[in-house]
Formats: C-alpha cells, sequence, structure tokens
C-alpha cells in the first residue's frame, strides 16, 4: 500500500480528478476527518458532507426515504437532507467505512461506480471520499473487494513534524508542543498502558493526536506565562538547582489530580513522561529569543546542545506558523541574527547545521520566507554554508 505524509494528502487531493474516489487507511485520531475538511472547505471552497457510516443502521439514512408520487403513481426516494443543489458539487466524505452494515455498503456501491443514489445523481463535479481504520485491534467489517477496486487507496501515515507544524499553527500550548518535540514517541503511542484493571475491562488507553489536543486545551486553564528559564549562578541561585514545578493559572504547582485528569485523556505512562518532562523544560521561548532578545540572551549560556535544537525547531515552527506580529518582524529578525551570531561565537557549530538544515526544508517553507527577507541573515548562513563546504 502507498504510504503518503500530510503534505503528501495534500497533493493527493489537489491532483486527483473528481470523477476517481480516495481511499485513505489509517490509525484513528491522526487527523484524517480535519484535513479533508480543512482541504475541501478552505482551499477549493467545496461544503463536505460527512458520514460517519458506523453509526448508521438504515440505508435511508443515507439514500433518502420511499415516497409514492402522486402523479405517476410509482414510488419514488425522496431527496435526503443532505442532497446537494443541483449545479454545486459537494465533498461527500464516507468515514469508518469498514465499520458499516453489509447494506449500507451497498448503497455505497453505486455511489462510488456512478456517483449515483437511488437513481439521482450527484452534481457534477462532486468528489467521493472514505475512511478506514487498519489494524487488529478494531472491530471492523471486511470490505468486498469490488468496493476496493473503485477507489484509489493510500495509508495515511503522517508525521511528527506534520503534527507540530499543524499544532504551531493552531498556537497548541507550547509544553505540549515541547514534549511532543523532544518525546516524540509519545505522539502516536502503541504500548498498551500498565493499569491492569483498565486492560483487563478491554479499555487500553493509548496516546494518540487528538487526546494530545485535549491536554493542550486543559492546560489552557492552567497557563504559565513564559516556560521557566534555566537557573543562574548570579543572585544567589545554583546552577544546579531544579528547574521550578509547573504551574497553575493561580501560581501554584499543578497537583496530583490535574496528571490524573491528563492520564484519562493519554493513558498513565503518557502523562507520567509528561510530568517529568514539565520538570525539565527549559530555554527560552520564541517570543522571548525574537521579541526580548536583550532582556533574555543571557539564559542562553546556559543550554546545551539537545536545548540548541529544541529552540531552532520551536523558533522555525512559531515563524513558520505566522505568529511572528508584522510590525516586529523587522526587529525579529534582527534578534534571530544575533541568535545566530551567538552561536558562531559560542563555537556551537552543530546548532547552526541545525538550524540551517531545518528552514531549507519544504515544511518550513513559510519560515524560510521569513528569513529571506533579511539579506543579513542569507549572507549568514550562505557564508556558513560555504565554510563548511571548504
Amino acid at each position: 500500500m502507498i504510504r503518503i505524509d500530510a503534505r503528501e494528502l495534500y497533493q493527493v487531493l489537489e491532483l486527483t480528478p473528481p470523477e476517481q474516489n480516495i481511499l485513505l487507511v489509517g490509525k484513528h485520531g491522526i487527523g484524517k476527518s480535519e484535513m479533508i475538511s480543512h482541504f475541501y472547505r478552505q482551499r477549493q471552497n467545496l461544503p463536505v458532507i460527512p458520514f460517519f457510516l458506523g453509526q448508521m443502521s438504515d440505508p435511508g439514512d443515507l439514500i433518502g426515504l420511499l415516497h409514492k408520487d402522486e402523479t405517476t403513481g410509482r414510488s419514488v426516494f425522496l431527496p435526503p437532507y443532505w442532497w446537494p443543489d443541483r449545479d454545486r458539487p459537494v465533498v461527500l466524505f464516507l468515514d469508518e467505512l469498514n465499520r458499516a452494515r453489509p447494506e449500507i455498503l451497498q448503497a455505497v456501491q453505486d455511489l462510488t461506480l456512478n456517483k449515483t443514489l437511488a437513481g439521482k445523481s450527484l452534481p457534477p463535479g462532486s468528489i467521493v471520499i472514505a475512511a478506514v481504520n487498519g489494524g487488529e485491534e478494531y472491530q471492523l467489517t471486511e470490505l468486498d473487494p469490488a468496493l476496493v477496486s473503485r477507489f484509489n487507496v493510500y495509508e495515511f501515515v503522517p508525521t511528527v513534524e506534520d503534527w507540530l507544524l499543524w499544532a504551531a499553527k493552531q498556537d497548541i500550548d507550547s509544553r505540549v508542543l515541547t514534549f511532543i518535540q523532544q518525546h516524540p514517541e509519545y505522539l502516536d503511542g502503541d504500548n498498551p498502558d500498565a493499569d491492569t484493571a483498565i486492560a483487563t475491562a478491554g479499555l487500553i488507553k493509548t496516546p494518540d493526536r487528538r487526546a494530545w489536543v485535549k491536554v493542550a486545551d486543559f492546560l489552557r486553564n492552567h497557563k504559565q506565562d513564559d516556560p521557566p528559564l534555566p537557573p543562574l549562578n548570579k543572585g544567589g541561585v545554583k546552577k544546579d538547582a531544579p528547574p521550578p514545578p509547573p504551574l497553575n493559572k493561580a501560581g501554584g504547582e499543578l497537583e496530583d489530580i490535574h496528571f490524573k485528569l491528563i492520564a484519562g485523556m493519554v493513558g498513565t505512562r503518557a502523562s507520567i513522561a509528561f510530568r517529568q518532562s514539565l520538570a525539565n523544560q527549559r530555554g527560552l521561548s520564541p517570543e522571548q529569543l525574537l521579541l526580548q532578545y536583550s532582556k533574555h540572551s543571557k539564559h542562553l549560556k546556559d543550554l546545551e546542545i539537545q536545548d540548541f535544537a529544541s529552540l531552532n525547531e520551536r523558533v522555525l515552527l512559531w515563524l513558520n506558523a505566522g505568529h511572528c506580529p508584522e510590525n516586529k518582524a523587522d526587529n525579529a529578525r534582527k534578534n534571530l541574527l544575533k541568535y545566530l551570531q551567538y552561536l558562531q561565537k559560542a563555537k556551537q557549530q552543530e546548532a547552526i547545521a541545525h538550524f540551517s538544515s531545518l528552514v531549507q526544508g519544504p515544511k518550513f517553507s513559510d519560515a524560510m520566507g521569513f528569513v529571506a527577507e533579511s539579506m543579513d541573515l542569507i549572507d549568514f548562513l550562505s557564508e556558513y554554508l560555504e565554510a563548511i563546504e571548504v
């Protein structure tokens, strides 16, 4: 089966002719529905009509109900509630296709072959897309090979980077972003939870992308203004002092009950790892680095190479998402240059190489566009790359 990531999915949706159907295979909670809806509504200005076929108990939910035409005396199907206007194409998104009852799948057969339902044709240009969950852990209906043959089939496997880019644009809580950035294995957790009672009941809770959005939404009510900064040598604070605990909105620590709530969203193992991460997260935020460099740059000397790598990615995610205020963009570019010059002076060549590699990647094209507005930044990166080649 052909695998595609998020960027390739958009390209597939763009290039596939309307008369061809698409079937996406993937795990639950990875964003299939959201991406399809966003693409067609935002980029194509087409209405998207979702059907959760696993919840349908009768074909009438899809094709409409029988009705006697008083003029002809014949029975006809009334147009269902979702039936589109005559001249406006629509996107029909058939979710949970392999959870549908056999009689529902029979109705889908005609829809996928001829774009018709109960003798009524969809407007020209209408699109049919389906999604299924794949894996032995799901209770599924085996699909007829004749039905599968009517789809172009792709396995949708979005990368961690895909999610980070999306999450940054959605302004997902920075603590969740940093955790997934540093511990990507917890984004789509496959390891069963250690809770014996839960497992015995058949309710093994593991993290997924949808669940981390829930965590981020929950943390908005326990917001830190800035991530904790590394301890300093000055001011009587020991350099090896532990970082401050995560704070809630009232200025106190996040308590056990908060992490139990989070465990209910992502599972116990992920919640424990997330709690440990919050206690150890350090470094500057993109806003501190790019908008308040003179105030916070003194903390750079306490960072290690892995901290710079994390900071590089968070800065580019922030820029790529367009979070930098337009009236502060020039100052942000100057501060970004100061940061790179600091790395050069501090002989953090690996950190500069890491930043250069990321910013030139296709998924950070918007961030590269921001950087390209400064000839000083372009000259710095060009000279650095030329020095490496020599």
